[in-house]
């Protein structure tokens, strides 16, 4: 068998939401069109989704929440992290309450200590890989001591969120790619403390331009092609200085979020299901990710679906 040009890992994020997305998800590794999951320890069916995992031998890391629903740690009920209500302060209050200079870092460490804990507790075994839910782990401050505690708990992998060809993306709205692109700023100032803590990640990461209804094959082929562009330039690069047999793929990780909708009434981490996970478009990722068309193209094109610990 001819060696890939590119490893990608195809990760299905917020597993164990609710019930119907722990089915999509499920449904689609079956069919071929994700390799990984990241679980969400806080979420209401999360004792679901690690069943489902063992019983599926789905590969499967943390997707560590500091911005939905309520902490697993008790002790922080009342805290920094938290709003009067007792829950996280939102994807947007999370940021707003670290750029005030009131977010606690030793609270921020303790719940992250204690979702890596609640993983255990629920799989049997350390997080393959560890990421933040809504990009949380790659804000100033947060960077430090999310480094800190997947070093001394020997989580070898993250996240790096910075797209090639994100700025390019016209099609984006203007406020998602104003996100976008603060998220990606975030991330290349994580990469030194990442790297100083032995902390390791895919070359290229791809998702952020193909959330949605921005997923299609075509919008899928052309974030991969600069994966396949790079392991190009890579080959020829090793032929001239005569170092053919040093050959190694590209290495990409694809950031999903396919499922069935949730119902109004069910899942979520605390405060009932948000928006996004009540949405069509998580079937819409859910069919385009086990399109035979685009598990031929994969084949074609010498891409091969694994997981980290693949690399």
């Amino acid at each position: 068998m001819p060696q890939p040009r590119v490893k990608l890992v195809v990760t299905g994020d917020d597993f164990g939401y609710c019930e119907k997305r722990n089915r999509g998800i499920v449904d689609c590794f079956q069919d071929g069109g994700i390799s990984n999951v990241s679980l969400l320890v806080n979420a209401a069916s999360a004792e679901d989704a690690a069943e489902l995992a063992k019983r599926h031998h789905i590969p499967i890391g943390l997707h560590a929440n500091l911005s939905e629903g309520a902490p697993v740690c008790q002790e922080l009920k009342r805290s920094t992290l938290v709003n009067k209500d007792g829950f996280f302060h939102g994807k947007m209050g999370f940021r707003e309450v670290l750029q005030s200079g009131q977010m606690n870092m030793a609270e921020v460490e303790a719940e992250l200590r204690a979702q890596v804990k609640r993983f255990c507790n629920l799989t049997g075994h350390l997080p393959g890989h560890m990421d933040g839910h809504q990009h949380v782990h790659v804000l100033p401050e947060v960077r430090e001591v999310f480094a800190q505690v997947l070093s001394d708990f020997g989580i070898s992998y993250t996240r790096v969120p910075v797209e090639p060809g994100l700025r390019s993306c016209a099609f984006l709205p203007p406020h998602l790619r104003d996100f976008y692109l603060q998220v990606e700023k975030d991330a290349l100032q994580s990469v030194e403390v990442f790297h100083r803590h032995g902390i390791r990640w895919p070359d290229l990461y791809l998702g952020l331009s193909t959330m949605g209804q921005n997923m299609s094959l075509a919008n899928l082929k052309r974030a991969l092609g600069f994966a396949l562009e790079a392991q190009t330039s890579i080959s020829a690069r090793n032929d001239d200085l005569g170092a053919s047999d040093s050959y190694q793929p590209i290495t990409v990780e694809l950031m999903v979020h396919p499922g069935y909708p949730s119902h109004a009434s069910q899942g979520g981490c605390g405060e009932g299901p948000d928006d996004f996970s009540q949405s069509s478009d998580r079937l819409h990722e859910l069919n385009t990710l086990r399109d035979p068309a685009l598990l031929g193209y994969y084949k074609q094109q010498g891409i091969l679906l694994c997981a980290f610990n693949d690399f």
